[in-house]
C-alpha cells in the first residue's frame, strides 16, 4: 500500500522531526537524530547507522512541510531519522602507530564538525571529545563535518578518562597551547601521539598541560591572538601526515 503524503506541518510525525532537530535533551532521552541531505544520508548508512524513517520532498511530504523540516535550505529534499552510536573509549580500535585528535570542552558545533571533516580528510585513527559542551549530533555539526562525524571513530569522555586511556596505550600527548612551547614542526610526530587541543577563548585546562609529554604551538606572525581551533587543528594534523609520509 503506498504511503499518503504528509501534508499537514502540525502532523505529529513533522513535529518530532522538527523537535529533534531543535533539542539536544530530546536527542539524548530518545537515542534519535535527524542527517539532511544525499550525501550525509549516504555517508550514515555506508557508517552502519540505522535509519528509522525518511522524507522525500514531494514523494511523501509536500514541499511546504519539507521547508518547515530542514534545517538547511539546501539539502537535495531528502531527510531522515536514525539512530545514534554509543561512543566508549572502549570501542576505539587502534593501529600499531595511531594518530589521534583530542578536543577538550569545545563549545561550537560547527568547529567540532569541521575538525572531524579535516581528520576524515587526514587519515586520523580516532576523535576524542573531552568534557563536551555540545552534543555529536548536532545539525549544525552534522553539516559542518559533510558526513565526517559518521566516519570518523569518535569516542566522548572526561578528560580524566582520556589521559589515563592515551597513558595505557603509550601514546605521546602533544597539547597545543602559547606557553612554555615550541614551534609544531620541531617535534617528531611520527610514534603514536595524540594532539590535544582546547577552546579558543581559555585554551586547555591545567591538568591537560601537565598530563602532555610535550608543548607545541603554531606560530603567530600577525597581529591577532589566534587561529580558530578547526583550522589550527587542519594544521596540526597534516604537518603530523607529513611527517609520517618522509622517509
Amino acid at each position: 500500500m503506498e504511503e499518503c503524503i504528509i501534508t499537514s506541518v502540525q502532523n505529529a510525525r513533522i513535529k518530532h522531526v522538527v523537535a529533534l532537530q531543535q533539542k539536544s535533551s530530546l536527542r539524548r532521552e530518545e537515542g534519535l537524530f535527524v542527517v539532511e541531505g544525499q550525501r550525509e544520508i549516504e555517508h550514515c548508512i555506508g557508517c552502519g547507522y540505522e535509519m528509522v524513517e525518511t522524507f522525500k520532498r514531494g514523494e511523501n511530504v509536500t514541499p511546504q512541510v519539507y521547508e518547515k523540516m530542514a534545517y538547511r535550505g539546501s539539502t537535495e529534499g531528502i531527510i531522515a531519522v536514525a539512530k545514534v552510536k554509543e561512543h566508549r573509549l572502549s570501542n576505539l580500535y587502534l593501529r600499531n602507530n595511531p594518530l589521534i585528535v583530542v578536543l577538550e570542552r569545545v563549545e561550537k558545533p560547527g568547529n567540532l564538525g569541521a575538525v572531524l571533516r579535516t581528520a576524515e580528510a587526514a587519515g586520523v585513527d580516532a576523535v576524542i571529545i573531552c568534557d563536551p559542551l555540545t552534543d555529536l549530533y548536532n545539525p549544525n555539526l552534522i553539516r559542518a563535518s559533510i558526513g565526517g562525524v559518521f566516519c570518523v571513530p569518535v569516542a566522548v569522555c572526561t578528560s580524566e578518562e582520556c589521559i589515563a586511556f592515551l597513558k595505557e596505550q603509550k601514546i605521546n600527548i602533544l597539547t597545543a597551547q602559547l606557553q612554555d612551547s615550541y614551534e609544531y614542526y620541531d617535534y617528531d610526530m611520527r610514534p603514536p601521539t595524540a594532539i590535544v587541543m582546547g577552546t579558543e577563548s581559555t585554551g586547555l585546562t591545567q591538568q591537560w598541560r601537565e598530563a602532555a609529554d610535550a608543548h607545541i604551538r603554531i606560530p603567530m606572525l600577525g597581529r591577532l591572538d589566534s587561529l580558530n581551533v578547526s583550522v589550527s587543528a587542519a594544521v596540526l594534523m597534516f604537518e603530523a601526515v607529513r611527517q609520517r609520509k618522509t622517509k
